[in-house]
């Protein structure tokens, strides 16, 4: 700035724009009126539209409120199609199913479109996102794609917009509520709410997988787990495969001769971090191809194979977390416990890939059990027009590894807009809404609680 009236100047405009820069928390701008009346308004907006974000903004617009969904890639699903992350984890209580209403409905689609196999777990990501399209246009909702959110305006305890760019340019958005569906706890780090990121010790995270995917697969030739693993500690003894995690995992797909690998481990990364996310990638892709070449060099039936798809990113487990109103810990999830205010139910293990290298601690719980997430989870004090739908709600690190799966994550979307809509008709905060009217709701629309 060449002077003190050059800067002032400067300066005001900045604060015109409502954009403030604001420490490590990135953008936290503070809304002004003349930024909020040229803002688009909605009753709801859900940043995010993976498997939180989807069914928060199909919940709430079925639920009559004028919804739009944002969402930074050019199709919706998440961390299932843009990371390749597959197949739904366990959503059963022994033979209970436990995660219903619009999880169930879009798992009906899938199958009706030949998306998914009968077992209900291994599904197709590509007709998927033109499936999760119809579902949630046809349920009313409107859709912004290619549109990254980069801050908040905030006024008070409530935010009123949320800014995103895109290729129009920088544009403000508002709403009653919003719901954070990110993952990252974008929306509600940036509002001010209480963060906690990885584990208490040393706030490690759990290390990010690059999935990939092996085609023209001979499966009937293909050797047993055991096998697979013996040769692949031999390979990496040898020094031909660098890859921290201990064993090979794999799962089959739609395709009978596709073979789906989770199976690279990217330690020490941050996924809040532009440059840490990419060195990520390119690691990602590094153990891809070792991991191509030991498979076409040592397994039976791989010998023609050849590497179909990565996924389009890495795929995340863990980022933030954002400290509610209750926090979820491992007690709560292995007494299966049960909450006044629950609504959503998971069984899923505790399951923690290791943050510093290989091993992954596993811990079980009691067959046919299953704990309640409370709604209070969602909630956070600091922004009182803010929900939180992703796998980033109140949870410590070793309860978020075990709610962080896909299934469990549509119950907890559907449940925080439902919440959403219902407050709005109320004109009541999120917070002050009766848990036992939004599980009447939720039951009422085939949720399982």
């Amino acid at each position: 700035m060449k002077n003190l009236s050059t800067r002032r100047t400067f300066f005001k405009t900045l604060a015109t724009s409502g954009l403030v820069f604001s420490g490590m928390a990135g953008f936290a701008p503070f809304a002004s009126s003349e930024t909020e009346k040229k803002m688009k308004h909605w009753d709801v907006i859900v940043v995010g539209g993976g498997p939180g974000g989807v069914p928060a903004a199909v919940a709430a617009s079925r639920n009559d409120a004028k919804v739009l969904l944002i969402e930074k890639y050019g199709f919706l699903g998440g961390m299932a199609t843009s990371a390749l992350v597959h197949p739904y984890m366990k959503y059963n209580a022994g033979d209970q199913i436990i995660i219903r209403g619009l999880f169930e409905e879009f798992v009906d689609i899938l199958l009706a479109n030949g998306a998914i196999l009968d077992d209900r777990k291994h599904f197709d990501a590509e007709p998927m996102k033109w499936l999760l399209d119809r579902f949630v246009l046809d349920s009313g909702v409107q859709l912004l794609l290619h549109a990254q959110a980069i801050g908040v305006l905030k006024k008070g305890k409530s935010i009123q917009g949320v800014r995103v760019f895109h290729k129009g340019g920088v544009e403000d958005l508002s709403a009653d509520i919003f719901i954070d569906a990110t993952g990252d706890g974008d929306l509600a780090a940036w509002g001010g709410a209480r963060v906690e990121i990885g584990r208490e010790k040393d706030h490690g995270f759990q290390p990010m997988t690059l999935s990939f995917r092996m085609a023209h697969v001979d499966v009937n030739r293909m050797p047993d787990g055991k096998e697979i693993n013996r040769l692949y500690d031999q390979a990496k003894a040898k020094g031909e495969v660098k890859n921290p995690r201990e064993n090979v995992l794999k799962f089959k797909s739609v395709h009978p001769d596709v073979i789906h690998f989770n199976t690279t481990r990217v330690v020490g990364k941050s996924a809040l971090d532009g440059w840490e996310m990419t060195d990520a990638e390119v690691e990602g892709r590094r153990q891809v191809d070792d991991m191509v070449r030991f498979l076409k060099k040592y397994i039976a039936g791989f010998e023609n194979a050849y590497l179909m798809k990565m996924g389009a990113q890495i795929g995340v487990r863990e980022s933030r977390r954002i400290m509610g109103e209750y926090v979820l810990t491992a007690e709560d999830v292995l007494s299966a416990r049960h909450f006044d205010d629950g609504i959503a139910c998971a069984s899923y293990d505790i399951d923690i890939h290791n943050p510093a290298g290989s091993g992954t601690e596993i811990i079980r719980l009691k067959e046919g059990t299953y704990y309640q997430i409370p709604y209070r989870c969602l909630i956070t004090a600091e922004i009182e027009n803010l929900i939180i739908a992703s796998r980033c709600i109140s949870a410590t690190h070793e309860a978020h590894s075990s709610l962080r799966v896909q299934p469990i994550v549509w119950a907890i979307g559907q449940a925080g807009g439902t919440a959403a809509a219902l407050a709005i008709q109320k004109k009541i905060k999120p917070g002050d809404l009766d848990a036992k009217e939004l599980r009447h709701r939720l039951v009422e629309q085939k949720a399982f609680i």
